[in-house]
């Protein structure tokens, strides 16, 4: 069996395009439908009841688009609503967060893991449960890194004020003895080679972009949801408001073809949950 619906991934604004660059390496013959709520971002320092809220938004609006599962492409929305998407839709949801915590499980060495996020998702504390769900003994050292997205969003991907702020951010987790780091933003890939000479060859990277990919695939594969063989791929972008320069960084950096952006309205008044 096979099904040749799009794959629905939504985000905050455009860091999660991060996750469909993943998902078009791992899976190119999937079509898939990415919304942008660039309306309302950054989700990462409103509520959690906010962000749940706008989650369940974004998740109507992409089965209006009749796709055949749901990517959470953003930590901060994984973090506190993947449960409720879960109990209140039928179709499969994938986040972030537990791929991310498999992949630090099996990479680290000294079992004490590092995790870097926007605030939202280090005081939700959703990686410390998914990890210690996993291994109760395992060490997490975290840390809030507010200045990365916007230093991203500008483009600053090489750049010696963002290598400035990157070493204030993690020497802590490197003083605290951390062997593997859990890139806890879809952002921070893009920042992957600056954290890296940062960190030198001690410390494993875990992107959760690649890990969410991974996990997309394999529930595809387990439900019967993969495209048809003979499919030809195609990636379809919508936004809540025009798109900002970021989209511009996306596209370079990630060498992604995103065509023309459509755009979508805000859905108000969403069913309670």
């Amino acid at each position: 069996m096979s099904d040749a619906r799009a794959i629905g991934v939504f985000d905050s604004g455009i860091g999660g395009l991060t996750v469909v660059k993943a998902l078009r390496d791992l899976l190119p013959e999937e079509k898939i439908f990415y919304l942008g709520d660039t309306a309302r971002v950054p989700y990462g320092g409103k509520s959690p009841s906010t962000v749940e809220r706008y989650s369940f938004e974004m998740t109507e609006m992409l089965i209006a688009e009749d796709v055949k599962a749901i990517v959470i492409a953003c930590n901060s929305a994984s973090s506190v609503a993947l449960p409720t998407l879960e109990k209140n839709f039928s179709l499969p949801v994938v986040g972030v967060i537990k791929p991310g915590a498999q992949a630090a499980i099996s990479a680290t060495r000294n079992r004490h893991v590092g995790v870097i996020g926007t605030r939202a998702t280090i005081k939700s504390g959703a990686y410390e449960r998914a990890l210690h769900a996993l291994d109760p003994k395992i060490d997490i050292s975290a840390q809030a890194c507010p200045l990365l997205v916007p230093l991203i969003e500008e483009g600053w991907l090489d750049d010696e004020l963002t290598d400035r702020v990157i070493a204030r951010y993690l020497k802590p987790l490197v003083h605290k003895g951390i062997d593997t780091l859990v890139l806890g933003c879809t952002h921070y890939p893009l920042l992957a080679e600056a954290i890296a000479r940062f960190l030198k060859d001690g410390v494993t990277l875990v992107d959760s972009a690649h890990n969410c990919a991974v996990a997309v695939r394999d529930l595809l594969d387990r439900q019967s949801l993969r495209a048809p063989g003979e499919s030809t791929g195609a990636l379809q972008v919508a936004l809540t408001d025009a798109a900002d320069s970021f989209l511009g960084v996306a596209r370079q950096a990630l060498q992604l073809e995103v065509g023309e952006v459509q755009l979508r309205e805000v859905l108000h008044g969403a069913a309670t949950m």
